[in-house]
């Protein structure tokens, strides 16, 4: 786990085409009661990128969130596994994928997935699928 903001200049190729996919479609978010925009950015396994933004909706708790929305995308698409995911906030403080959201995650998770959690100013935080959920419930159990 990664602690330290990696600034938007330094990030590497992969994770400065998600951060800049996934804070060009914040600006897409509907937000018009939380006024907290999130963008997000995946990568699947076949190495195709696909993108969500959070959408609010007036009858509570209708909406989705921004990975909620790209992991749709991606499945939609018939693609089944995430290689990494990056989030975009504009918060000031370390924001992370609420409980639900990390569920939808691990449905579509290999032990490799990274996600990443980022704000304005770059890469704030680093985590693994065990690090995010950890003794989580996946499909495996299922069969």
């Amino acid at each position: 786990m990664q602690n330290e903001t990696v600034p938007i200049q330094a990030m590497n190729d992969d994770t400065r085409r998600l951060f800049d996919a996934a804070l060009a479609v914040q600006a897409n978010a509907h937000v018009p009661y939380s006024r907290y925009p999130v963008g997000c950015a995946l990568i699947s396994s076949s190495g195709t990128l696909y993108v969500g933004a959070n959408i609010e909706n007036a009858a509570y708790p209708q909406g989705w969130c921004a990975e909620a929305s790209a992991i749709a995308a991606m499945a939609s698409a018939g693609e089944r596994e995430i290689w990494v995911l990056l989030t975009i906030c504009d918060s000031e403080s370390l924001a992370t994928c609420c409980g639900g959201c990390r569920q939808k995650i691990r449905e579509f998770a290999t032990a490799a997935t990274r996600v990443l959690a980022c704000g304005p100013d770059g890469l704030r935080k680093t985590y693994t699928m065990e690090d995010l959920l950890p003794d989580s419930f996946g499909p495996e159990h299922l069969t």
